[in-house]
């Protein structure tokens, strides 16, 4: 006698595998935003929620809370709707929408009213997050501790302003730390800087705060602002679109994360501006 060994094909009582093909996520070449939705999903510094990051029609990004609420107890100015990956302000006819997360954040204080309910739900988040926090399961961000670095940092831009596409952007990061919003073969964002060593580098300058059209005007003055509109074209979308060389040769790649760029306004970034160059000491007069 023989033993009958089960087949690899088949489970030990002889029932057939079936076998799932992998599906790859794939992003088309229609859709207007190129960001997977696993890349959208993150936690608030301020009360360690889960908040979705998407990007408007004007590609700013904005943060809003991951569930659908009943529109008719949500005031006008709150709601959003979602078309494409893209965030649109107002509703869109239909009985759900979104709200922005910081009308909910525990850690905001509220400049307006909203209502009782999103009150209600402000309360059920701030328990929440005394909850993870007594637990030991999240440390919110110490504003004071983000000023201290921030002044450490003078003379290193921590968010500096860079010049290309003809405009001027604020980056969410230092230069050095801008990194690659692609995803891998293996679904992981890619771990490479955008300032590449091998790539052409721009120019650190002072030029006038000048505005952008439809934004007012300042005082003639200057400040620290990273010029690439020297380089190429394709140089200058690679870093608008935050990708390393690799990626930047396959635009296939879907991303992982929003690019951290925002239209710069010298009014709204007022807190941003530096009058001078990165790595340069200060003469006694401007100490004094």
């Amino acid at each position: 006698m023989h033993p009958n060994t089960a087949s690899a094909s088949c489970h030990w009582d002889g029932s057939p595998r079936t076998a799932y093909p992998r599906r790859p996520l794939r992003v088309t070449a229609t859709s207007p935003s190129r960001l997977l939705r696993i890349g959208q999903s993150s936690r608030c510094r301020q009360c360690g929620h889960q908040i979705d990051r998407y990007q408007r029609a004007d590609q700013r990004p904005i943060t809003l809370h991951p569930a659908e609420l009943d529109a008719s107890q949500i005031p006008a100015p709150c709601r959003w709707h979602l078309s494409g990956g893209i965030a649109y302000p107002h509703g869109d006819g239909s009985p759900w929408c979104r709200i922005p997360h910081r009308a909910l954040c525990p850690g905001h204080t509220p400049t307006a009213q909203t209502g009782p309910y999103i009150e209600a739900l402000r309360r059920q988040l701030a328990v929440r997050t005394r909850r993870l926090i007594d637990t030991g399961q999240f440390t919110p961000a110490s504003p004071a501790v983000c000023e201290t670095a921030s002044r450490s940092n003078r003379d290193r831009p921590a968010m500096p302003v860079v010049q290309m596409l003809l405009g001027r952007y604020l980056a969410d990061a230092p230069l050095e730390a801008i990194q690659c919003v692609a995803q891998t073969r293996q679904r992981h964002r890619c771990p490479h800087p955008v300032l590449d060593p091998t790539s052409p580098r721009g120019v650190w300058a002072l030029l006038p705060a000048t505005p952008q059209r439809g934004q007012l005007a300042l005082p003639a003055t200057l400040m620290a602002v990273y010029g690439l509109s020297r380089l190429p074209y394709a140089e200058q979308l690679r870093w608008r679109t935050q990708r390393c060389p690799a990626h930047a040769a396959t635009p296939g790649a879907a991303d992982l994360a929003l690019a951290g760029w925002q239209v710069f306004d010298p009014l709204l970034h007022t807190a941003h501006l530096h009058t001078r160059l990165p790595h340069t000491r200060p003469t006694r007069c401007e100490e004094a």
